[in-house]
């Protein structure tokens, strides 16, 4: 199985990993990764639910993710699910 890769700066190989999933069970909606993902790939998503509103993160927009993990690394509850792209 090949996947896709690239090169550093420094020329060392890169595999990017975009995101897949994001666990519903672990978010806690904080939105950091929002916040830090620059290119618009995750959103907020209300649930409701009895008597309260909670706020988890989905992946809107999966097209745009270039690979770069930030939202992952910035998860305190390492809610994230990525996968590499096979050539």
């Amino acid at each position: 199985m090949a996947y896709l890769t690239g090169l550093t700066r420094g020329k060392r190989a890169w595999t990017p990993k975009f995101v897949k999933s994001i666990d519903d069970e672990r978010c806690i909606g904080c939105g950091r990764c929002i916040k830090i993902c620059a290119h618009g790939v995750l959103a907020p998503k209300e649930v409701d639910e009895e008597e309260s509103a909670k706020m988890f993160v989905t992946v809107a927009n999966p097209e745009d993710c270039i690979g770069c993990e930030a939202c992952g690394r910035t998860c305190k509850k390492d809610s994230f699910t990525f996968e590499a792209l096979v050539a």
